[in-house]
């Protein structure tokens, strides 16, 4: 049998196609309520697909008047389905520039427990202006710089993790004591672009580290890539050579190609850049070679969400099924990291007492 391939799709308003808005089947009030995005994720879950990621970004949608100018925050919409599902991973988009860290892995960590862990982060960075002039804090920095910090920021946010040992939460009303404090560690780190001092405010996680994922789009986002638990090659060619690239810095990785796809409606496709536009079949087969290619998954990215999830849900992986390149649909709950073959991370401080 073939090595189980893992599946994903992306999240992103009525889908990636600038127009999908805009289609008879779309209710344009259900982007924002974030019922359009949590019917497209249970049906992935339904079909036995892995995880969902949700695109956000600092700068603001653009004002046009033919795309929808409003975006809703993709931890907030990660965390408005979780109760809605059962086993599907949810990992949000969290740009890393410009924002604090300890709250940004308090808020991943919270997010895991919302989720019974089930939980991610798609790790980003921003060079541009506008997300700077958004936040106020500093001036835009270069793509070297901003993935340098990404890494430090990606490291103290596993030691805040680590911060709190499985154990640390006695909740015992009888003695009067709810908290060990010999196993709640003092996290002191410094990095050139900010400091981090104390435990963190939310105890350690189902998973202990919720995933976190990097998309791999430029040779500056490399040296995070190598620390994450997933990794994205967006687009369809020089699969192999990428791969190569991240293999040579690292084999921890999962490594997903992640593809824009428009399926069976070639008029939609006119002027807009898409990957893939064609039937399920040709589909399948381009996944078959990047199978053979060495990557662990594919990362969908739908056009249209009313449109194309349903065929990707209905047709693409079923048809993946019946040739032996995913694995049968996950009935029962159970972590992310279980899900996806990766370990639960020790604590680095565990054992550290006395």
């Amino acid at each position: 049998m073939s090595r189980r391939l893992i599946t994903s799709i992306e999240i992103d308003g009525a889908g990636g196609h600038p127009a999908a808005w805009r289609g008879a089947e779309v209710d344009p009030s259900a982007i924002l309520t974030g019922e359009l995005a949590l019917r497209a994720v249970q049906r992935a879950e339904a079909a036995g697909i892995d995880f969902a990621t949700f695109v956000d970004t600092l700068e603001a949608p653009a004002d046009d008047a033919s795309r929808v100018s409003a975006r809703l925050d993709a931890l907030g919409l990660a965390a408005r389905i979780a109760p809605s599902t059962s086993r599907i991973g949810l990992i949000p988009t969290l740009t890393v520039t410009h924002t604090e860290p300890f709250h940004l892995q308090a808020s991943v960590a919270t997010l895991d427990f919302v989720s019974e862990g089930r939980a991610g982060w798609l790790a980003e960075v921003s060079s541009s202006a506008e997300a700077a002039a958004v936040i106020g804090r500093r001036e835009p920095a270069e793509a070297a710089e901003t993935w340098r910090e990404a890494r430090y920021v990606v490291d103290v946010s596993r030691q805040l993790w680590d911060s709190w040992e499985d154990d640390a939460i006695i909740r015992d009303a009888s003695t009067g004591r709810f908290i060990d404090r010999e196993r709640i560690h003092y996290v002191d780190y410094e990095s050139p672009n900010f400091k981090v001092k104390g435990p963190s405010i939310v105890p350690r996680s189902p998973q202990g580290h919720p995933l976190t994922a990097v998309r791999f789009n430029t040779p500056e986002a490399l040296q995070v890539a190598v620390e994450a638990d997933l990794v994205l090659l967006p687009g369809v060619t020089e699969v192999e050579e990428r791969l190569a690239v991240v293999r040579a810095a690292s084999t921890t990785p999962k490594v997903l190609v992640s593809v824009s796809v428009l399926l069976d409606d070639e008029e939609r496709a006119a002027g807009v850049g898409v990957d893939y536009v064609g039937g399920v079949d040709g589909l399948a087969d381009l996944i078959g070679e990047w199978q053979a290619a060495g990557v662990d998954g594919v990362h969908l990215r739908p056009a249209s969400l009313e449109l194309d999830v349903p065929v990707i849900a209905e047709r693409l992986v079923p048809l993946l099924r019946e040739r032996e390149l995913v694995g049968p649909v996950v009935e029962r709950a159970t972590s992310l990291r279980n899900r996806l073959g990766l370990k639960r991370p020790a604590n680095r401080y565990a054992g550290s007492r006395g």
